[in-house]
Parts: C-alpha cells; structure tokens; sequence
C-alpha cells in the first residue's frame, strides 16, 4: 500500500507562486507513474503533469511555461513549483502513484488563487 500526503497548498493572489509536495511511503524510483492532478470546484479531475519510470514527463497544457514538476529522491518527495497562478488554478490538487498495476492518492490541497 503506498501512501501519499499532500501539502503546500494555500490562498495566493493571482500571479503569484505555490509550492506543493507530495512525500511517498515508498522510494519514488519503485514507482511506475506518479504525478499531480487537480479538481477545479464542480468539474471533473485532470492532470497537471506527470512523469513515468521511463523518463517521460507530460505537462498538460494550462501547466506548461507557468509549473515545473522535480523531485526530491532523498525525502521521498515530489514537488511542483506553480508560478505565475490565476484564478482558473483554483482546484484541490492530488498526487497520484502508479505501482504494478495499482493506483493511489493522497486526499489533495486546497489552491485558491483570488485576490
């Protein structure tokens, strides 16, 4: 069972920056898949950006230029760095693992980007 916490979320006004951090209980090379996704209020969960254990970094396209995913192997830890936010980043923001088939989540942060 992998656990994932989810923290650094907060209220920002528009243009400013967040930090979020997801810290795994397993070493993050053990996992296939792991990435952050993101449930605006009354719409459905997307992705904000993910890597795989071959490499491959997908940013979805509202995160590309504006969030820069990178990870800290010593802490478990894989953090985004949200730059420039707007009021439409406003979501819960959760972090997703993929390990041999199975998926997990944390329970998310909160983001509210308004003035």
């Amino acid at each position: 069972q992998v656990q994932l916490v989810e923290s650094g979320g907060g209220l920002v006004q528009p243009g400013g920056s967040l930090t979020l951090s997801c810290v795994t209980s397993e070493r993050i090379f053990t996992l296939n898949s792991m990435g952050w996704y993101r449930q605006p209020p009354g719409k459905q969960r997307e992705l904000v950006v993910r890597f795989t254990n071959l490499g491959r970094i997908n940013y979805a396209d509202s995160a590309k230029g504006r969030f820069t995913l990178f990870r800290d192997d010593a802490k478990n830890a894989l953090n985004l760095q949200m730059n420039s936010l707007q009021p439409n980043d406003t979501a819960v923001y959760y972090c997703r693992g993929l390990k041999n088939g199975a998926e997990y989540w944390g329970k998310g942060t909160l983001v509210i980007v308004s003035h």
